[in-house]
């Protein structure tokens, strides 16, 4: 894995996406490498830059990841950033004009997810007090206070916005659990480098949403869309989505420390690794896309999923002890090597079908397509193998 993070993931990004003509990184590129100039640019992608490259700072400390990361940080501040009502900005063009004003909770959620790390990394208090200034808006704007958790959008005002979805293939409903995932996982990493009470206050409340709402407990999958009461609108799952809030949970959890519902949790994080591991994997050792009532919808293979299953199976075998977990950890790792990496073009195609055969009209670089799956995934992985040599 360190060879896959060293050898092919990192020199694809630190070679091919800064935008030395219009600053920041370049919004798009193909799977074959033809880079699209007008492209505009996300907040999503810059925010997962900022992420990718202050955690491999952390993780070896050379100056070109520090580089990169402090070039994301000042393009999401200069161009992203609104100075009238605060926040980010959901999009803006090659040049870095506004092109969205939209507050997605999704996106905050990811940027302050991406400062926090940057404060770990560069040591740089600005950017603590920038992360806790979104925590701050997002609890004032974006907080159910009389049923519990985050609505989905704003305008740029904060007012909440009509269209509340993330993307066209979403549904339009005031709260989801990609949404929650994302603002726990951002709370999480808060609380780790801030310890403020009503941060960790806010991360407990999550858990328990989770639990209480978002889990199906009778299949354990999560569900996907829920109106403002939180009823469900939707009827399906995605296996990826699954193991990854099996693994961010148990994180949230460790970061809390002994107040913790450390015990819940993990007994939640197992049945979930469990039903994912008999309904979602393949045999081959890739893992399908979607599922309803128990069926496989979209047999797809997408890169992310795969990268959060090694995760959250090593997560299963580490809180279980059962071998079948690390067995499926390293299966899946297996069909990233054999049919996500890309051999020819280098990082990782976006999607395979259930053959193997890879998807060439999916970019490598976009929107969507970030380095923060599989770079975490790495990073992740070496941590908790060398931890399970030690015995820990």
């Amino acid at each position: 894995m360190r060879d896959e993070l060293c050898g092919n993931i990192i020199p694809f990004w630190l070679t091919h996406v800064a935008d030395d003509e219009h600053g920041g990184f370049i919004g798009e590129m193909s799977n074959d490498l033809v880079v699209d100039r007008q492209a505009h640019k996300g907040l999503i992608l810059s925010a997962r830059l900022l992420w990718t490259f202050s955690a491999l700072y952390r993780f070896e400390p050379d100056p070109r990841y520090l580089d990169l990361a402090r070039r994301a940080y000042d393009y999401l501040d200069q161009h992203f950033w609104d100075d009238r009502f605060g926040g980010a900005f959901w999009r803006v063009d090659h040049r870095g004009r506004m092109l969205d004003d939209k507050k997605k909770i999704y996106g905050q959620a990811f940027y302050l997810y991406a400062l926090a790390e940057y404060y770990l990394a560069a040591e740089d208090a600005t950017a603590l007090a920038r992360a806790q200034e979104l925590f701050g808006l997002i609890e004032q704007y974006s907080h159910d206070a009389a049923h519990g958790g985050y609505f989905e959008t704003c305008n740029r005002d904060w007012t909440l916005a009509q269209d509340a979805r993330l993307s066209d293939k979403d549904m339009n409903e005031q709260k989801s659990m990609n949404n929650h995932l994302h603002v726990l996982e951002g709370y999480t990493n808060l609380c780790r480098v801030s310890g403020d009470s009503e941060v960790r206050d806010r991360l407990t409340q999550l858990i328990d949403l989770f639990d209480r709402h978002i889990l199906d407990r009778q299949t354990s999958h999560f569900g996907h869309f829920f109106d403002e009461t939180w009823q469900p609108r939707s009827d399906t799952y995605t296996f990826g989505h699954d193991i990854e809030g099996s693994w961010l949970l148990c994180e949230a959890v460790e970061v809390l420390g002994d107040a913790a519902p450390t015990e819940r949790v993990s007994a939640t994080a197992l049945r979930i690794a469990d039903v994912v591991r008999t309904e979602g994997m393949d045999d081959d050792g890739g893992l399908f896309y979607e599922g309803r009532a128990g069926a496989v919808i979209d047999s797809n293979k997408e890169w992310w999923p795969q990268a959060e299953a090694v995760v959250g199976f090593l997560n299963a075998y580490q809180l279980s002890g059962r071998d079948e977990f690390l067995q499926v950890a390293r299966d899946c790792w297996g069909f990233i090597e054999r049919c996500i990496v890309d051999h020819t073009h280098g990082e990782w195609f976006w999607r395979v079908a259930r053959d193997g055969t890879p998807d060439p009209g999916e970019p490598k670089v976009s929107e969507w397509k970030s380095p923060y799956h599989n770079t975490r995934a790495c990073l992740e992985a070496i941590r908790r193998l060398r931890a399970i040599d030690k015995g820990e």
